[in-house]
């Protein structure tokens, strides 16, 4: 079985973001994947483990000590990290691919992190961003600008994927880990 690392926001949102996280999670667990994911017990994080967890996944939790207290009880496996980048670094050796679904600066922080991990070759993992209701617009542009003016060494192709849908995120998932 592979693992799936979940990028995404711990604050409860509104349904136009929740409805599509639920999908994806339940999608994750029909397509026999596992959850890697920030370990928290609420907002979209709680959705994500809940609708995996339900669907038959094994659940890998890496929380933080300063949010231990809100860490989920009911895992397969939970990780105390140390600080955030121990966290980032143990969520994408744990996985095999990586999606990202809205949230905050966290979120931010983490893409960022394992797309300069990409770009310098530490990894080839895919990674694809659920862009739901067009949140991430506005990284898609920054990203192609970098590539644009010469930031960027590797076509976009090669480091990240937008889906719309929570079913092309796993297709594209699918596709990548299926070669």
């Amino acid at each position: 079985m592979k693992y799936i690392a979940v990028f995404c926001s711990a604050n409860d949102l509104e349904e136009k973001y929740t409805k599509p996280a639920k999908e994806f999670a339940r999608l994750l667990a029909a397509n026999n994947y596992h959850l890697v994911w920030g370990g928290s017990d609420k907002g979209l994080m709680e959705i994500i483990a809940s609708g995996a967890q339900e669907g038959g996944s094994k659940l890998i939790g890496v929380s933080v000590e300063h949010l231990k207290h809100v860490a989920r009880e009911n895992t397969d496996e939970m990780i105390i990290a140390k600080d955030l980048g121990e966290r980032k670094a143990t969520m994408l050796l744990r996985s095999d691919a990586i999606a990202v679904l809205v949230g905050g600066l966290g979120t931010l922080d983490e893409v960022t992190d394992i797309l300069e991990h990409k770009k310098h070759g530490l990894h080839n993992k895919p990674i694809v961003v659920l862009n739901t209701e067009n949140f991430y617009e506005g990284l898609k542009v920054q990203l192609q600008k970098m590539k644009d003016d010469g930031f960027l060494t590797k076509p976009l192709d090669d480091l990240i994927y937008f889906a719309d849908q929570p079913e092309e995120a796993i297709t594209f998932i699918n596709e990548k880990l299926m070669r």
